[in-house]
C-alpha cells in the first residue's frame, strides 16, 4: 500500500523517508506497460520562454507503470463498442486507422477508459518523469531539439512531417501517425513527444510556483489532489505536443491547459494510462 505524501510529511520523513519506502518493480511483466522506478527527478525548468514550467524543483514519485504506447483508435473504439467507454473520437477524416492514437476524446472519456482497464490517468509529475527521466533532459531522447526523425511534429514540410490528410478541404491539417513509429525513450515509452497531446490527471495551474505545496513533495497530484470540484480551477492539462504543432511544443516540460469536457472548443487530444504497482500486479495476474 502506498504511503500518502502527507503522511510522510507528518512523520517528518520527507523525501528521504519516501526513498526508504520505495516500492520495487514487479518481477512479472505487465503487458503493454513499462515500470518507472520510484525516486526523485527535476521537474520543470528555470530558464526558457515557458513560464508555466517554472521554477524547477525536485519532486519524488513512487514506482508506477505507464503504457508504452498512446491508446489507439482501435482499442478505444473496442471499449466503446463493449459499452465500457463513452462515445468519443476524432472529427476529421483519416484519423481512424486502428493503430493511430485516439484523438478528440474528453478528459472524462480518457479517465473512464483507463479505469475500465484497471488503470488510471498519470499525474502530471508521473508523466514528466516518465518522459524525461532523472537527468533533467528537455526531451525524451536528451537535449537535442525535436526533429521528424525523433517525433511526429510540424516541420518545414508542414504538419505531421509533411504528410497530408486524405481530405479535399483539410489536407494540410495533417494527421497523427500509427503509434510507435519513432524510437522509444530509455524507459521504453513511445511518442512521449509529438504525435498526440496526452491528457493527465491534474488540474492546471499557471505555473509550478502558483501551484505551491500541492505540486511539491512526494507523489504530488496538483490542486485539490485532483478531486472534483476544485474551486478556482476549471482546466486540466495535456502534455507532449502533437503532429499539428512545431518542435517547441514537443518537450518534456511544456504544459497546455484545456477544459476537461473538450467542448465547446474541440481539440484533438489523446492519452495513455498509468497504474500503481498494486494495479499493475492485478493486471499481471489477470487471465488473458
Amino acid at each position: 500500500m502506498r504511503t500518502p505524501r502527507r503522511l510522510f510529511l507528518v512523520l517528518g520523513l520527507g523525501v528521504a523517508g519516501a526513498a526508504a519506502a520505495q516500492t520495487p518493480c514487479l518481477e512479472a511483466p505487465v503487458a503493454g506497460m513499462a515500470c518507472i522506478p520510484g525516486g526523485p527527478f527535476p521537474r520543470g525548468v528555470n530558464t526558457g520562454k515557458h513560464a508555466p514550467a517554472r521554477p524547477q524543483a525536485e519532486v519524488w514519485v513512487q514506482t508506477f507503470y505507464m503504457d508504452t504506447h498512446e491508446v489507439t483508435y482501435g482499442d478505444y473504439k473496442a471499449c466503446e463498442k463493449e459499452g465500457r467507454c463513452g462515445k468519443g473520437g476524432p472529427n476529421y477524416r483519416d484519423f481512424d486507422n486502428p493503430r493511430q492514437p485516439i484523438n478528440g476524446v474528453s478528459w472524462y472519456d480518457a479517465k473512464g477508459y483507463c479505469e475500465a482497464h484497471g488503470k488510471r490517468l498519470p499525474t502530471e509529475a508521473e508523466w514528466e518523469k516518465a518522459a524525461r527521466g532523472t537527468d533533467g533532459r528537455l526531451y525524451p531522447w536528451g537535449n537535442e531539439p525535436a526533429t521528424c526523425e525523433r517525433a511526429v511534429i510540424q516541420d518545414s514540410r508542414g504538419r505531421s512531417c509533411g504528410k497530408k490528410q486524405r481530405s479535399k478541404t483539410h489536407a494540410d491539417v495533417g494527421r497523427p501517425e500509427p503509434v510507435g513509429t519513432r524510437p522509444p525513450n530509455p524507459y521504453g515509452l513511445y511518442d512521449m513527444a509529438g504525435n498526440a497531446w496526452e491528457w493527465v490527471a491534474d488540474w492546471y495551474t499557471p505555473s509550478w510556483k502558483a501551484c505551491g505545496e500541492a505540486c511539491l513533495g512526494v507523489d504530488p497530484k496538483g490542486p485539490c489532489e485532483g478531486r472534483e470540484p476544485c474551486p478556482g480551477h476549471t482546466e486540466k492539462v495535456v502534455r507532449g505536443g502533437s503532429w499539428f504543432w512545431p518542435a517547441s511544443y514537443a518537450t518534456s516540460v511544456y504544459r497546455r491547459p484545456h477544459v476537461p469536457a473538450n467542448r465547446p472548443i474541440f481539440h484533438h487530444f489523446g492519452f495513455r494510462c498509468a497504474a500503481s504497482v498494486e494495479q499493475a500486479r492485478a493486471l499481471a495476474t489477470r487471465p488473458p
